[in-house]
């Protein structure tokens, strides 16, 4: 009170000789002084790692199993790249180049780069530092596959063969692809892959329809192409590459007429038709039996494969395309997957992150021909509504009709095959051919 009325004021009053004020200013300089190190120190692995922010962030393929159309929608317009030049697309549609520099080995691109060059194993790290399809926005996956498009791809023996003994281990193609006499006696009770409880007793009339064996064996070809139906290999030129391999799996007779076959070829070895193919387009063969019929004559002496045991409603009609060749003398070689394969191969790709109702016809071929062939070669096969250009494109080389919404997981299934294209285990092609 006394020091009040006299006026006398505290000297130190007005100052904070390390007090708050000061503390909070040192340590604000101190965490600038550590960030500005950061930045000197790590700066190049902290740009080359800005794509994984992205985790989680709006990726190529929704939760909901749909495509952002916010993220598709600003890509559009005439083609404004090739398979040798990198593009990539800003936010505002806008192009600029490669990140981290990957424009560097384009400039003086002159033809493919070797396999094992320093590039071409920088450009491979890239696709494999994708571990997830979440973790990238589409146009920069795409902008790595694009630079990857520079360099000869070569088949990696050891992780091919690695493979190969995954797939022998779970699902043994050569053993189970088809429901055969020896692998499903007459009297079994035969377990359908979705209809669990359903079970069909293999009679003497179902047993004739089984091939006594596998009519193929492991690694039994050399060279083996198989076409899926995306609108990518539309304007490719691939047919005559792709009629040079020794065996030509395809899916659910897609066309392959004049109109298509500069594209798709006409070789074929195997198809597949989905049930639902005939019940749709052919009145479940009750009378259109000879129209489709003369559809298969586009095929030659290839074989088909059906899925007669996927569920109950099924069956019938695979049996009926039996009939109907057995009626017209055909020599043509009918076949239904192994119920049990099919599961097998469902649990060995979820394993891989593909999680579907139902993996596609593609898929089930790829892995088949994985432990019937030497090496595999992929065309056609894309999940996406523009190529790696970033240009739209049909969903089949042939029409623009989407599947059913959240049956199939095909961005995932693309993914996985980039993967083993990288790893040297399968040869995806989604550019034009030589």
């Amino acid at each position: 009170m006394l020091r009040r009325r006299m006026g006398y004021s505290d000297p130190t009053s007005g100052k904070d000789i390390l007090g708050n004020r000061s503390l909070c200013f040192i340590f604000i300089c101190a965490f600038g002084l550590v960030t500005l190190l950061q930045q000197i120190l790590y700066g190049k692995n902290y740009i080359k790692r800005e794509p994984e922010a992205a985790l989680f962030n709006m990726g190529p393929y929704q939760s909901s199993g749909r495509y952002s159309a916010q993220q598709f929608s600003r890509l559009k317009g005439d083609e404004t790249g090739n398979w040798t030049g990198p593009i990539n697309f800003s936010d505002d549609g806008s192009q600029k180049p490669a990140r981290n520099g990957k424009k560097r080995f384009l400039d003086s691109y002159d033809g493919p780069y070797e396999y094992n060059s320093t590039a071409c194993k920088e450009l491979r790290q890239e696709i494999m530092d994708v571990k997830v399809l979440t973790m990238v926005k589409t146009s920069d996956l795409f902008e790595r596959w694009r630079n990857l498009q520079v360099c000869k791809w070569e088949q990696n023996k050891m992780e091919t063969n690695n493979f190969k003994m995954s797939l022998s281990r779970c699902c043994n193609a050569p053993s189970f692809l088809f429901t055969t006499k020896r692998n499903t006696p007459a009297g079994t009770k035969l377990r359908y892959e979705v209809d669990t409880s359903g079970i069909l007793p293999i009679t003497t009339e179902v047993f004739k329809m089984f091939p006594d064996d596998m009519p193929y064996s492991k690694s039994q070809f050399k060279k083996c192409a198989v076409i899926g139906n995306g609108g990518i290999i539309k304007n490719s030129k691939c047919g005559k590459e792709i009629d040079s391999a020794d065996f030509v799996f395809r899916c659910n007779i897609p066309p392959i007429s004049d109109k298509y076959s500069t594209d798709v070829g006409t070789k074929t070895d195997l198809v597949t038709i989905n049930p639902s193919i005939i019940t749709e387009r052919f009145q479940k063969l009750e009378k259109w039996r000879r129209p489709f019929y003369e559809v298969l004559q586009n095929y030659e002496n290839s074989s088909m494969v059906l899925p007669a045991f996927y569920n109950t409603r099924n069956t019938d009609v695979s049996f009926r395309v039996k009939y109907m060749l057995d009626d017209f003398d055909s020599q043509r070689g009918v076949f239904f997957f192994h119920p049990q394969y099919l599961l097998n191969v469902q649990r060995f790709w979820a394993v891989q992150g593909v999680r579907a109702k139902r993996l596609s016809s593609g898929l089930m071929l790829v892995t088949a021909a994985m432990e019937l062939c030497e090496e595999v070669h992929l065309y056609g096969f894309w999940a996406f509504p523009m190529n790696p250009s970033g240009i739209f494109i049909t969903h089949h080389y042939y029409d623009n009709v989407k599947p059913r919404p959240g049956f199939h997981a095909m961005p995932h299934e693309i993914f996985n095959f980039l993967h083993m294209h990288t790893r040297g285990i399968v040869q995806v092609h989604t550019g034009p051919c030589r």
